[in-house]
Parts: structure tokens; C-alpha cells; sequence
């Protein structure tokens, strides 16, 4: 667990640092050079810069920030809301469970590129968004987010519904319910901490999925949008120059595999600690 914690770790914090490191450089990640297209690592600009003449280490970091924001935040969330669906769906079984399991089965069958591809391209001022919010820099961060939880509840759904089937039927469940207490003390103080292993690790394996699932949109334009900057778009801008600057195509690239393989080998990792004799299922 440690190596992955470590590179984890070390993204995270330096994309943090980016506008500390920027101000210690006297440069800005979204200033405009066109004298200084396509330069090679120097001292002012370590990684040289694209094809705008912007700091490529600055635009990577800030890159950082919004794909491990968007990543974290749609996890976190798609977690709350597949945990109060699998929690509803286990605890109070019957024509709830089917309901809610059969409307999981549902979105699990939808086409999922596809349907994000339409989704992510639907113009927000023609739905009745109002224009403050829909022309608003952050809208295109704020959509993927919602895109992911949409399309991402389900795993936690089922897992938890899972955990909670068989939690139900312990004796302390039986106890707390026998003394009177209530459905919701009971899935909060004692079925919820029970089914929290199993959640733990499919929401740490989820981080990287939607870095990737943000990277493809942003890859084909319906992602983040300037002037706000991802390593998705970063690779899109780069698809062009791939034969002339293939580093502006390779860093973003690195980060994003980087990335992707730590949360991934921490969830593992995670995976054995809880069930060490089980290092297999999720």
C-alpha cells in the first residue's frame, strides 16, 4: 500500500502546489506566448511550453487539480448516492429492492459512451438553465461530475445492497430492532460501518475510472473546456502536434496512467487489508 499511497501522494500535492509553484517562477499557466511556441525545457520554463507559447509544467499542474478534483468529487459522490440506494434496497427488501435493483440494471445496460457523448454536448441554455450558470467557466467541470455520479452509483449500489442483505440478519441488528430502535439508527449505527470496507475500496478503484472517463471527453471536445485546463484537454490540444511535439501529448499522458495505476493498485492494496483471505473480489 505504500508505493501507491506515495505516488498518489506526490500528484496530488505538487498539483496542489501549482500556483505556489507559479508565483516562485513569476509566470502564469494561462499567459500566452506566441514568441515562445514549442519551446524545449530551460530554466524559465522547465518542461518548455505548447503550442500557445503557456508553461507546460504550470498548464500540467493546473491540469492536475481539475482532473483529480473532478475524479475525487465524483467518486465521494457517486459512493453517497449508490450507498442510500443499496442501504434502502437491502435493509427494507421486497418491492423496494426489486424497484431499485431493476432501475440499476437499467442504467447499467445503457450504452455509456454514447449516452455521456449526447449528454455531455447537450447546450444547458435550451433546457432552462439559466445563463449565469450555464455561460459560467466551471460549468463544463461541474457536468462531468454530474455525468459520473449519473452513469457511477450503481457499482456502490450493489455492493453495499450486498453488505447489507447479509448485515441484517446479525444478531446486533436483531437486538436493535427488538429494543425499538428505528430504520435509520439502525442502517447509520449499525449496518452502514459494517458494509464500509467494500465501499472503501470500489470508491478508490472509481477515482481513476473517471479521470479516464474525463480524459476521453475532454479527448473529443465535450469535456473540460477553457479556460480551465485538464489532462484530457491537454491531450486533445496535443493530438495535432503528436509527430512535431509528441512530449506535449507525453506528459499529460504520464499523469493520467500514473495516476490511474496508483488509485488503482491502492484499491487493491485496500482490497486485501479489509479481506486478506478473499485478495480477489470486489
Amino acid at each position: 500500500m505504500r508505493l501507491p499511497l506515495i505516488l498518489l501522494g506526490m500528484i496530488t500535492v505538487a498539483s496542489l502546489a501549482g500556483p505556489v509553484i507559479a508565483y516562485l517562477m513569476g509566470a502564469d499557466p494561462a499567459a500566452v506566448d506566441l514568441l515562445d511556441r514549442f519551446a524545449g525545457p530551460s530554466a524559465a520554463h522547465p518542461l518548455g511550453t505548447d503550442e500557445l507559447g503557456r508553461d507546460t509544467l504550470l498548464r500540467l499542474l493546473e491540469g492536475g487539480r481539475v482532473s483529480l478534483t473532478i475524479g475525487i468529487a465524483a467518486a465521494l459522490a457517486a459512493a453517497a448516492v449508490g450507498t442510500a440506494v443499496g442501504l434502502t434496497a437491502g435493509y427494507l427488501g421486497g418491492w423496494t429492492d426489486r424497484v431499485l435493483m431493476r432501475f440499476a440494471d437499467g442504467v447499467i445496460a445503457l450504452p455509456l459512451l454514447p449516452l455521456l457523448i449526447v449528454l455531455a454536448a447537450l447546450d444547458l441554455n435550451k433546457v432552462g438553465v439559466p445563463h449565469v450558470i450555464a455561460d459560467s467557466p466551471a460549468i463544463s467541470l461541474i457536468r462531468i461530475v454530474v455525468l459520473a455520479v449519473l452513469v457511477g452509483w450503481t457499482t456502490a449500489a450493489r455492493l453495499v445492497r450486498g453488505a447489507t442483505l447479509v448485515t441484517r440478519s446479525r444478531d446486533f441488528v436483531r437486538a436493535a430492532r427488538s429494543l425499538g430502535a428505528g430504520v435509520p439508527h439502525i442502517l447509520w449505527r449499525h449496518i452502514l460501518p459494517n458494509v464500509m470496507a467494500p465501499l472503501v475500496v470500489a470508491t478508490t478503484l472509481s477515482v481513476g475510472d473517471i479521470i479516464l472517463l474525463e480524459s476521453v471527453l475532454s479527448f473529443l471536445g465535450l469535456g473540460v473546456q477553457p479556460p480551465l485546463a485538464s489532462w484530457g484537454s491537454m491531450l486533445s490540444n496535443a493530438e495535432e502536434l503528436i509527430t512535431s511535439s509528441p512530449l506535449l501529448a507525453i506528459y499529460p499522458g504520464a499523469m493520467i496512467f500514473l495516476t490511474v495505476i496508483a488509485c488503482n493498485l491502492l484499491g487493491d492494496a485496500l482490497l486485501q487489508r479489509f479481506d486478506p483471505r478473499d485478495p480477489v473480489r470486489v
